[in-house]
């Protein structure tokens, strides 16, 4: 009796996952079955593109690949993820592995195995952020901005530190300095003796560096934020159009949101990324909730940027604050409830942008109705400087625009 087999019959094809431990030079994939777990191999690649184009075609040498789970998506594994997104393969955000598994022991061939381990497990991974957009390149220059601010103002306490311990006419000269601004330009302008002469002389050339080195970083830092701004505009209009939020904070809650804000399931989710959902903390007979010290601190530092001018310039967010006062929260717990309304709100602009009123049009239809900026600042509640800033673009404001819209129409 002879056997007839079929060699054209179809057969199941494999599931496979896999979990890479990234290194700024290396990478290391295993490779496990998506069924059983078990695992099929692993490799250890160059990070180069040549790098992920062999581990793409190792694990796709086992079957089809289901996802990947890498480590470190926004730094050393963001070029692998854009690699792996752009190949049409689904990508994971893996977390370090808990410290009970690690007493297994620790290598890059175990690490790679535990995080394929955690796709395995059907937890719920974060989405890791597309880091191949504009968003991208506001996160470049926001970090750049931030080391010449931090640079500026490490700069400024030199120069006061000096002028401390500096000779007494020096001392005297610069005592009745108006503004810091007017300090750092008339010490710019100095023209001292040489260094090598005496004491007064090393310090003033030594206050005349300081002051044009502060200058140039005043000038970087302009020109960042020039270029920010536009980024931010193109990237989502709506955002620096929301009430109180200035190009820097946008920009920030960008970069926590990633070009790809559709990742972020919920306002929920959001707020707790920022570090503003709140965390219970009650005991006994107290019932009470705190603010989450964890999370994205940028981001809370801009939500809580947020909060501290509508607190000053809001009359909405006064009543708000009088109402939860009355309810006999401390000021703390305000500024936590304010802050999770100010997530929610943060998070529909970001996910579900509306269009921005255009406000180029405005000073036209001013005119046309014969009224000056006082008439339409002292209907609106505002200053004549901001009704022309935003007649030019310069702050746009969603809230405002519209109230302007309001009132051109009624005119």
């Amino acid at each position: 009796m002879t056997l007839l087999i079929d060699h054209a019959a179809p057969t199941i094809a494999t599931t496979v996952i896999a979990g890479v431990d990234t290194h700024s030079q290396t990478h290391h994939v295993a490779v496990l079955n998506a069924v059983t777990g078990a695992l099929l191999g692993d490799r250890q690649v160059q990070a180069t593109e040549a790098g992920y184009r062999q581990l793409t075609e190792f694990v796709a040498s086992f079957g089809l690949i289901t996802r990947v789970g890498v480590e470190g998506t926004a730094s050393y594994g963001a070029g692998l993820s854009r690699h792996l997104r752009a190949a049409g393969i689904d990508v994971a955000e893996v977390i370090r592995p808990k410290r009970a598994v690690r007493r297994q022991g620790k290598s890059d061939p175990i690490d790679a195995v535990a995080a394929a381990r955690q796709i395995l497990t059907g937890e719920t991974l974060p989405v890791p952020k597309d880091c191949d957009g504009l968003v991208e390149q506001i996160r470049v220059l926001l970090t750049v901005r931030r080391s010449a601010v931090k640079a500026r103002t490490a700069l400024l306490r030199q120069i006061k530190s000096l002028l401390v311990t500096a000779p007494d006419p020096i001392r005297v000269r610069w005592a009745h300095a108006t503004s810091t601004d007017d300090l750092i330009t008339a010490l710019a302008a100095t023209r001292p003796h040489p260094a090598t002469h005496d004491v007064a002389a090393a310090t003033n050339q030594g206050l005349r560096h300081l002051a044009r080195r502060y200058q140039h970083l005043a000038l970087e830092i302009a020109d960042l934020e020039t270029d920010l701004t536009q980024l931010v505009d193109a990237a989502n209009p709506a955002l620096r159009a929301a009430f109180a939020v200035g190009t820097v904070t946008a920009a920030q809650l960008l970069v926590t949101a990633g070009d790809n804000p559709d990742r972020l399931s919920s306002e929920a989710a959001f707020a707790a990324l920022c570090g503003a959902a709140p965390i219970p903390a009650s005991s006994g007979k107290t019932t009470r909730h705190r603010l989450n010290r964890g999370g994205d601190r940028q981001a809370n530092a801009a939500l809580h940027q947020i909060a501290l001018t509508r607190l000053t310039s809001d009359p909405n967010t006064g009543l708000y604050v009088t109402r939860r006062r009355a309810e006999g929260k401390t000021n703390r717990e305000i500024m936590r409830c304010l802050k999770r309304a100010i997530a929610r709100q943060m998070w529909h602009v970001l996910v579900h942008p509306e269009p921005v009123p255009d406000t180029t049009a405005f000073r036209q239809q001013r005119q046309h109705r014969h009224l000056t900026l006082q008439n339409v600042a002292d209907s609106l509640g505002t200053c004549p400087a901001r009704i022309s800033e935003l007649e030019r673009g310069l702050r746009p404001n969603a809230q405002l625009a519209n109230a302007y819209q309001r009132l051109l129409n009624l005119a």
